[in-house]
């Protein structure tokens, strides 16, 4: 125990203040607001990349990928600690906003932990419901074997035409400008040079027959029952900026995580790009956004309408927080304090039902909670005081009202257009 406060003192005195920014609710506000219902869509905490002997990421390196404490693509021991540092904020943020009694035991149409079927995802909303209700016996609901998609978090396209393609690839093309693809590709440059130089990636196995990096070869493909697929050095460096980043979280050693280079933290920012640019290019076309996503929405727009509910945990990947706000018309973002800029590792975007108490309408306030870089590397404790980082996200052609906040009717109505979206797809 003296150990760990030695730690936390320590933290305290090198993290810049900046890193615990949150969202400050003034007296002013939790006079004329109650918080009534919290819906949660997270991405999964650090799990292990498919690295291993054998494997294409291991022959895109001279060099060995960390000894992962998980299987491929499971959770990491690292991952459930900062998921229970994450389920212990939102404990003492419910308990301090009035929904919850500290130590509650909630009735079963309360609270909703519900799980994509992936071993990572299952155990990520494990961790956090333990430490968001330790004494409430949460039941972590997932609806197949693990290690097995479920369709509401499987983004998966399920109408494919040939205007459907067309339609796709010219608002995937609209997103890299005038050069499309290209153009998207080239803003890339930066960031390949660097995954390419830590890799050592021209004396690896995979260059022999990948070749040099082309700005030229990224193509899209668009098939009924498969998620939005890419071939080309995009998706090849997309793996080796996923499997960094996580390993740059992973590893207390910030040289050892870049096999010993010595890179600064815009250069690790540089890396993820790709991975950002990636997940823009395949699931955040409104079209594509509004096919892949249309179970999820359904789900959560039934949650934020549903009449005894005070707390829904939703636990998938970064491709459903993406295509999710993509079809709802979220506003383009860069998240600040943490290199990856738009759906971090263990990432939540959290829609706050409020009832404004003198005439008891229904506002929303919707941000997206992540722990920084600097919180994931160091394993930062999180309480109110030393909060996660706090992002309030928009809605494009939505206005808030003076306190931030969209009526009910406003988001019920967007969720309702993301929903109907997808059937008017031919």
């Amino acid at each position: 125990m003296k150990k760990f406060i030695a730690i936390y003192i320590l933290l305290a005195a090198i993290l810049p203040a900046a890193v615990f920014a949150q969202v400050q609710r003034s007296a002013a506000f939790h006079d004329k607001y109650q918080l009534k219902e919290v819906v949660v869509l997270s991405r999964h905490n650090i799990r292990s990349p498919l690295s291993t002997n054998g494997s294409a990421l291991s022959k895109m390196t001279t060099h060995q990928w960390t000894n992962w404490s998980s299987a491929a693509s499971e959770l990491t021991l690292k991952g459930g600690v900062l998921e229970t540092e994450m389920g212990q904020f939102f404990r003492k943020w419910t308990v301090s906003e009035g929904l919850f009694k500290e130590n509650q035991v909630p009735s079963v149409d309360e609270v909703n932990v519900y799980a994509n079927s992936m071993q990572r995802c299952i155990a990520t909303a494990a961790y956090f419901s333990t430490a968001f209700m330790p004494v409430g016996g949460l039941k972590v609901n997932h609806r197949y074997t693990p290690s097995t998609m479920d369709p509401v978090f499987n983004p998966v396209l399920t109408k494919v035409s040939d205007a459907f393609k067309a339609k796709a690839m010219e608002q995937i093309n609209a997103l890299g400008g005038k050069a499309g693809l290209v153009g998207m590709a080239k803003s890339l440059k930066e960031s390949y040079r660097n995954i390419s130089r830590t890799l050592d990636y021209p004396q690896s196995e995979a260059y022999k027959e990948l070749g040099d990096v082309k700005y030229d070869d990224t193509q899209i493909t668009l098939v009924k029952g498969k998620e939005p697929g890419m071939k080309g050095t995009m998706k090849n460096f997309n793996s080796a900026s996923d499997a960094f980043i996580l390993q740059y979280y992973e590893e207390p050693d910030a040289d050892k995580a870049a096999f010993g280079e010595k890179l600064t933290r815009d250069d690790w920012t540089s890396i993820a790009k790709v991975k950002d640019v990636y997940g823009d290019v395949l699931f955040t076309a409104p079209i594509v956004a509004a096919n892949v996503a249309h179970p999820l929405l359904m789900y959560m727009k039934d949650e934020l309408n549903s009449k005894n509910r005070k707390f829904t945990f939703l636990c998938g990947h970064d491709s459903n927080i993406a295509s999710v706000n993509a079809a709802l018309g979220v506003e383009r973002y860069s998240l600040p304090n943490s290199i990856e800029k738009v759906t971090p590792i263990g990432s939540k975007v959290v829609y706050e039902k409020w009832i404004e108490k003198a005439t008891g309408k229904e506002y929303v306030g919707v941000n997206l909670v992540y722990q920084s870089t600097d919180q994931l590397q160091h394993n930062a404790p999180l309480d109110l005081d030393h909060a996660p980082q706090v992002f309030p996200l928009s809605f494009k052609g939505l206005q808030k009202n003076a306190d931030g906040l969209y009526s009910f009717e406003q988001i019920n109505e967007r969720f309702e257009q993301a929903v109907n979206a997808y059937d008017d797809i031919k």
